[in-house]
């Protein structure tokens, strides 16, 4: 990824929490056949490794995880976006020099993945997966709440994976490159729309 010092995140703790805010990733592996990628939720576990590990699980019938992989993996996380109009930039009315952009959080992920199909090891990735995506829930459904027999048997259709994370590029496009008037623009802009994402991506935009 392309990382520009005035964009570019390299503070841990700032990566680990826009990790955790991506809701799916994607999982990109390079095979003799050609790249492979898969759309998926992944747990980070922050303790574990200099940068974290990654878990997850892939449907069985999926053929990357039996498609050996060529060096290591990535694992694509991207944040809130939204497209930039050029109309709201202060600047446009000075002298017209100004073109259209995107804003943007993105993380990529890089290490060796590891597949597993242990029952215990799905079953644990399992647990924590629902458990982080139930807890805000005012009922929040539990893998208990179905029978183990019938837990056991979708275990079977899955395969796990663990990717240590040895290297992390991250970025926070968010008009920094921009005057502050021209930002303010933005912010105004984007605070207006119809869409949640432009008003998530209004109050990231760095005011001073």
């Amino acid at each position: 990824m392309y990382l520009p010092a005035h964009f570019a995140v390299t503070e841990t703790g700032e990566i680990h929490a826009a990790i955790r805010a991506s809701r799916l990733a994607t999982l990109v592996t390079a095979t003799a056949d050609g790249l492979i990628g898969t759309p998926l939720p992944l747990i980070l576990n922050e303790s574990e490794g200099e940068h974290g590990t990654l878990y997850g699980h892939v449907a069985r019938p999926n053929p990357q995880w039996k498609t050996p992989a060529i060096g290591e993996a990535m694992a694509i996380f991207a944040g809130p976006d939204a497209y930039v109009t050029p109309s709201w930039y202060v600047t446009k009315a000075e002298h017209g020099k100004v073109v259209p952009t995107w804003n943007y959080v993105a993380v990529h992920a890089y290490g060796p993945v590891e597949f597993f199909e242990d029952a215990d090891r799905l079953l644990d990735i399992v647990t924590r997966l629902t458990h982080l995506h139930e807890r805000e829930r005012a009922e929040a459904w539990q893998v208990s709440d179905a029978p183990e027999d019938f837990i056991r048997a979708q275990l079977r259709g899955i395969v796990g994976l663990r990717m240590p994370i040895t290297r992390l590029d991250a970025k926070r496009k968010m008009s920094q490159n921009r005057k502050l008037e021209d930002r303010a623009g933005v912010i105004a802009g984007l605070s207006t729309s119809d869409r949640a994402g432009d008003r998530e991506v209004a109050a990231m935009i760095p005011t001073t």
